[in-house]
């Protein structure tokens, strides 16, 4: 199990051996299928340069061992190269953490982003200056770490990721001069500004509180009594939909299904039919367009 829960409620007071300031794990990939040049080695190098920068910067004060690192994916699609060095693409982000006392590690960040614009030539080195951000790459790649770190400290400590989310509005407010897509509200109502502000919202602390209660108190018990960790999954999820009627349009619904439908069907695939009840009616509440995925909760 990961302790960097301790580390967060202790304020950095234990000390561990072995331990470093880097605090993702993350794996890159770019895809250039789209592109036609003949400069492929930019994309290699493209590759490299997001890796370390993912990798080797340190989002916050917390120390984590090799083995606590946030396992996560960014992955780039390359849709257009309008000219040398400028580059429109998609990135796909994922996250894990792993489960208490089991082998499973489940899912908690999966979201697309289809608004990345961003320059880069070859050998670049990238920096972020988190008090001046002004490069739209470093600074994507610098808030989807924190929505990151965020959300899985929130899944160990009860809101535990608020540092995170905060650094993430930060850098949206910081961002709405910046003439690539994305940072600005109403644009979009699933772009960076809409996520951030969603994991900011107090009228969706609620959501957050849910968040813990599922994963700690829920999730990280079924390997010891199935029965009881999925009844306390079950206790924790009214609260979605109190978030939902406080927010009937925040994207953190969206994410939410990407990132836990696919899980919370197969957790209630031996559930006795009441409790199944139970989560239908508040699933399709949310989701009335998710019908024929939540009637195996119905119907079995």
């Amino acid at each position: 199990m990961k302790i960097h829960q301790v580390y967060f409620l202790l304020a950095g007071i234990i000390c561990t051996p072995f331990v470093s300031g880097q605090e993702l794990n993350c794996r890159v990939t770019v895809n250039s299928e789209k592109i036609q040049t003949s400069n492929r080695q930019i994309f290699t190098e493209m590759q490299n340069a997001i890796t370390e920068f993912l990798n080797n910067r340190q989002w916050s004060d917390y120390k984590m061992s090799m083995t606590e690192r946030v396992d996560c994916s960014f992955y780039i699609t390359i849709s257009e190269m309008p000219q040398d060095n400028q580059f429109k693409a998609e990135l796909q982000v994922q996250a894990v953490r792993p489960v208490y006392n089991a082998s499973y590690v489940t899912t908690t960040f999966n979201f697309r982003d289809q608004n990345l614009e961003f320059s880069y030539n070859t050998y670049d080195v990238l920096d972020f200056n988190e008090t001046s951000p002004n490069d739209n790459l470093t600074s994507v790649l610098s808030f989807y770490s924190y929505i990151i770190l965020g959300i899985d400290f929130d899944s160990f400590s009860l809101y535990g990721g608020t540092p995170f989310f905060e650094k993430a509005m930060s850098l949206v407010n910081q961002a709405q001069s910046f003439t690539e897509s994305g940072w600005r509200a109403f644009d979009s109502f699933n772009n960076r500004h809409a996520v951030a502000s969603a994991y900011t919202d107090d009228r969706l602390k609620v959501y957050r509180q849910m968040w813990y209660n599922y994963h700690r108190l829920g999730l990280d018990d079924m390997s010891t009594n199935a029965e009881r960790g999925r009844a306390k999954i079950t206790a924790a999820l009214p609260a979605l939909k109190e978030a939902y009627d406080a927010r009937p349009a925040s994207v953190i619904f969206s994410i939410f299904s990407d990132t836990k439908m696919d899980e919370i069907l197969n957790i209630y695939s031996k559930a006795p039919t009441e409790e199944k009840g139970t989560v239908y009616k508040i699933l399709h509440d949310i989701y009335p367009t998710l019908s024929n995925r939540l009637d195996v909760l119905k119907n079995n």
